[in-house]
């Protein structure tokens, strides 16, 4: 029965254009929440400037457009929530939660990505060249994604405490997506794999703001050849617009949704329209190859 309380979104980061892998991502996300008789958001997730590619907002939702997707309200900016995550920030700096961090990248070589606590106790002033860490509990936070399974991470052990406001003064990807989830309201998160072991850390951040969990669903990546997933950093090929159809349907075919040979001379609209009739999560594979999605 359709859940009219639904609310997803599709968040890109503006440091390149839509590719392959992106899409599919997309289209996962807008028939999950379509099915359910839900909204679709559009958020961009533009916090890191240095990053950004010029021109590459805009040709983001012109693609979206041209491929058929049609999102309830106005597109939100993480750029323009600055004060949202400072507020925060100094809130959990002022309770204690928070702590600042001078440790150079070079100082935490050989910590194997987790952080060793160094400057937990320090009490080194909030001002300044620092970052801002977030204090984790020895606990192990699991969830069950309704593709991936059940995932288990110890904070303590596995991640340590957690940037969350970077020395260049940027706020980070962790502190952002969960403030603006849950000031969207967002009920069912969809996204990439290469996210999942992102979820603990933002569960906790969800208990500390007193924000409802969300249901997550983190479709498969598209690996390549070499090992590395198709995205932006491997200068995957952007959408074009005249493959808006067949792309949709390919991206369909990867998703476990083979559709009907009548389709092939459809309209994105018409494709996505048989997508939402049609989805059914359950039918997403865990894994999938560049070869899969050729399909």
């Amino acid at each position: 029965m359709p859940d009219s309380r639904y609310i997803g979104r599709f968040a890109p980061t503006p440091s390149g254009y839509l590719h392959f892998g992106s899409l599919v991502a997309a289209v996962a996300s807008y028939l999950d929440a379509r099915a359910a008789g839900g909204r679709w958001l559009v958020r961009m997730e533009d916090l890191d400037p240095p990053r950004e590619m010029p021109g590459a907002q805009a040709a983001i939702l012109q693609t979206l457009e041209r491929y058929g997707f049609e999102w309830d309200g106005p597109v939100v900016r993480q750029s323009e929530r600055g004060d949202a995550y400072a507020a925060v920030v100094q809130q959990w700096l002022r309770s204690g939660l928070a702590y600042a961090c001078t440790c150079s990248r070079k100082q935490l070589e050989g910590s194997g990505g987790i952080y060793p606590g160094t400057c937990r106790d320090a009490g080194h002033d909030w001002h300044g060249d620092v970052a801002i860490r977030i204090r984790v509990p020895e606990l192990e936070y699991a969830f069950v994604d309704r593709v991936q399974g059940e995932f288990r991470q110890h904070l303590g052990r596995e991640v340590g405490d957690f940037v969350i406001r970077r020395r260049d003064g940027l706020y980070a990807y962790q502190l952002a997506v969960v403030l603006d989830d849950a000031w969207q309201g967002m009920t069912d998160i969809v996204r990439g794999a290469d996210l999942l072991d992102n979820t603990p850390r933002q569960l906790y951040l969800q208990e500390l703001l007193g924000a409802a969990h969300t249901r997550y669903l983190h479709v498969p990546l598209i690996v390549q050849p070499d090992g590395h997933k198709l995205g932006k950093s491997y200068r995957s090929p952007p959408l074009a617009a005249e493959q808006a159809a067949p792309l949709l349907l390919r991206a369909l075919g990867a998703l476990g949704h083979a559709a009907p040979a009548e389709l092939a001379g459809a309209t994105p609209a018409e494709v996505l329209a048989w997508g939402v009739a049609h989805w059914d999560a359950t039918r997403i594979p865990r894994v999938l190859t560049l070869e899969d999605a050729r399909l």
